[in-house]
């Protein structure tokens, strides 16, 4: 069986656009969590997300892609140029795919347009509305522009689809269907109606007085999650498509575990029951051991519930000694789709330096569990194998582990 590499690698989020600001940015323990700035939010009960930061599409994408693509297409063209650029990979267009993550696609263009139908006299949509809306397109506009004719799918499994996006890409690899994947998760779905509907459902932190403070994954006083969005992209490859061109490898794809709770639409199985299988599922296929991951980089988004659950789950699957366990959420808020592939990059940098990335903003641990968080400072450790978990709606479970490339 073909081995899965990693040649370039993108990231845009809100503590930095390009891999190295990301990093760095992580490893500071700096937020990219804020008062809202793309709309006035000053009349919702949750005023906070976050938001790319200084943010012009012109200074990175081609004016005509700006004008017909929603923000969460931005980000995953801006992510997925910086991979191929950083794999120096040359297209060949019939052995190369792409795969797109996302969960809320252009639900911010469809909520800010029907808001401006119903409030005009002459109603007008234009003729960019549907390609702007559609998950897919995210993925034909890097296609288009890198003539890009293999597999091509979207998938959109919540808060999964970035890892489920790594898991496709490397299934295609493995069945020949492609010799280069890029896969790609994005999101931007900030507007009032995705806030509504999750600060309803109690989901959401309303910490609106001090916002970097309010995602607190694994505190105890932690009270929902803090909606994030931006773009991350990989680019894999078979093993000997790589070494035939001399790339430069950065890490190793080493397995990728997808399993579904079949419990609830929204909450987690109060046992963990789909991650667990997922973890050992995904240990299997890498035949690896539980003691010989390093790093966890953990779902841990901030809920009360969902923390608690994730904490539980890897304590069944490694026992009385966990690797070391952070969530970047704390700086990046929930990314969502991009949150899958940004994470397993962030796994990727820390086995390449040799630091864990901290888990920001936590001063009372969660009791019961025997975990090491690196709580605010970031770690040095000397590790192999690293493993990003990401838990979405229906009970949705993705594990990816990735390796020191040997």
């Amino acid at each position: 069986m073909e081995r899965i590499v990693i040649t370039g690698m993108g990231a845009v989020t809100p503590i930095g656009i390009g891999v190295d600001n990301y990093w760095n940015n992580l490893l500071e323990g700096k937020s990219g969590i804020d008062i809202i700035r793309s709309f006035d939010a000053s009349e919702l009960a949750v005023q906070i997300a976050g938001e790319v930061k200084d943010f012009n599409p012109s200074d990175y994408l081609p004016k005509d892609v700006v004008r017909k693509t929603d923000a969460f297409m931005q980000y995953a063209y801006i992510a997925a140029e910086e991979a191929l650029a950083q794999s120096q990979v040359e297209i060949v267009p019939e052995r190369t795919g792409i795969i797109m993550g996302t969960a809320m696609s252009g639900i911010s263009t469809i909520a800010f347009t029907q808001e401006a139908l119903t409030g005009a006299s002459h109603k007008k949509v234009g003729p960019r509305f549907i390609p702007k809306i559609l998950g897919n397109i995210a993925a034909a506009n890097i296609a288009i522009a890198h003539d890009i004719q293999g597999p091509s799918f979207t998938v959109s499994t919540a808060c999964s689809s970035g890892g489920d996006a790594i898991n496709q890409a490397a299934m295609l690899l493995k069945a020949g269907k492609a010799d280069v994947m890029i896969a790609v998760g994005a999101e931007s779905a900030h507007c009032p109606i995705f806030i509504y509907s999750l600060a309803n459902a109690k989901a959401l932190s309303r910490n609106n007085d001090e916002p970097q403070k309010a995602s607190r994954p694994f505190d105890e006083s932690r009270d929902g999650f803090v909606i994030g969005e931006g773009g991350g992209a990989l680019v894999l490859e078979t093993q000997s498509h790589a070494k035939a061109r001399g790339a430069k490898i950065y890490g190793e794809l080493l397995a990728c575990g997808n399993t579904c709770d079949a419990y609830h639409v929204t909450a987690p199985h109060p046992e963990g029951r789909g991650a667990i299988a997922c973890m050992k599922q995904v240990l299997a296929e890498a035949g690896l051991k539980p003691e010989d991951i390093g790093y966890i980089n953990a779902h841990g988004t901030s809920t009360p519930k969902g923390d608690e659950v994730e904490c539980h789950s890897v304590t069944e699957v490694f026992g009385g000694k966990t690797p070391l366990v952070s969530s970047t959420k704390g700086a990046t808020g929930h990314m969502m789709g991009a949150g899958g592939v940004t994470e397993v990059i962030a796994c990727i940098k820390a086995i390449e330096t040799g630091i864990i990335p901290p888990t920001i903003n936590l001063e009372n641990p969660i009791e019961g569990f025997d975990i090491d968080f690196v709580a605010n400072e970031a770690r040095k450790a000397d590790i192999d194998y690293a493993m990003s978990n990401a838990f979405g709606f229906g009970g949705q479970n993705s594990s990816v582990i990735v390796g020191r490339y040997k």
